[in-house]
């Protein structure tokens, strides 16, 4: 039993997620490979460990102290692998992926120095569209990915990472709380139909009745630098202000120096997750634990 320590990997991660749904994303395998990894460790013991509830799962006693154990197995595992790492001293580059909103504005430039020095290796920063961080990912090109959407592949294990916010950004002040109606009375940046806020703007309105077409869009860019660009160099004119949907953490610099002014729509919140994504070939990974790890633990 405790030469396969990926049964208990299983059984940790679902004790600490409390949902056997969260620990099979997590760990990138299917649910009923959870549950099926659970009973055997049931079967072997001899007594049930873990028992489902409505709002998730707990431990039983038997639990509780087999948690224990795995968990110091679990430290002991962790800390012989980094000490053959140090032996190894492997010399390699680690190939960082992240949006064109992440890479920009979300991961300070210290932060690619922080985390090489972590793994003692560099840190190399692509930035890209998100289908195009998975495919990478795929083809072996990068080792982490940072996206702003969820781009689903089966090849792939998806972490929630941040909570962003989209807004509504103005070079006037306009009203901090917007009504549908006068949405229609701006002058639109929009983001290219691939772009996955436009995506997830799109939704938004179309939930609110609000048809885009009968938008004045003056134009139709790339990335969100393009958009911050456009909306910096359009003419100031408090009567048709110049607007468009961006995420809260590229704007925040521009906002707090009083040079945009953001709002929100009335009854309605855009938000999303930003996500962590790997191969499920490199779950056992170190580099790639260390630098999730990192990312995770708030330290960019």
């Amino acid at each position: 039993m405790l030469k396969d320590f990926v049964k208990l990997e299983t059984f940790l991660t679902v004790a600490r997620e409390r949902s056997f749904s969260k620990a099979s994303a997590k760990l990138g395998i299917s649910q009923p490979a959870v549950t099926q990894q659970i009973k055997f460790i049931e079967k072997y013991l001899g007594v049930k460990i873990i028992e489902r509830k409505k709002n998730g799962i707990k431990l039983t006693a038997e639990g509780e102290e087999l948690y224990k154990i795995a968990a110091r197995l679990e430290k002991e595992i962790n800390s012989s692998e980094k000490d053959i790492l140090k032996i190894i001293n492997k010399q390699m580059t680690f190939r960082l992926g992240a949006s064109y909103t992440i890479g920009t504005y979300v991961i300070p430039g210290e932060c690619l120095n922080d985390m090489g020095e972590a793994i003692h290796n560099d840190v190399n920063l692509s930035i890209d569209l998100s289908d195009e961080i998975v495919q990478k990912l795929k083809d072996r090109k990068l080792d982490v990915g940072l996206i702003e959407s969820p781009v689903m592949d089966n090849d792939l294990i998806y972490r929630e990472w941040l909570e962003d916010e989209l807004v509504l950004v103005s070079n006037v002040p306009i009203p901090k709380i917007v009504k549908t109606e006068e949405l229609y009375d701006y002058r639109w940046i929009c983001r290219e139909e691939a772009s996955h806020t436009r995506r997830v703007t799109a939704d938004v309105f179309e939930e609110l009745g609000v048809s885009c077409k009968s938008f004045d869009v003056i134009s139709e860019v790339s990335n969100t630098t393009t958009v911050l660009q456009t909306i910096k160099r359009a003419k100031k004119d408090v009567n048709k202000p110049v607007v468009s949907v961006i995420s809260k953490y590229a704007i925040a610099d521009e906002v707090a120096k009083g040079e945009l002014f953001e709002a929100r729509l009335r009854g309605y919140t855009m938000t999303r997750k930003f996500y962590i994504v790997y191969s499920k070939e490199n779950k056992h990974n170190a580099y790639v634990d260390n630098v999730v790890d990192y990312i995770l633990a708030g330290q960019c």
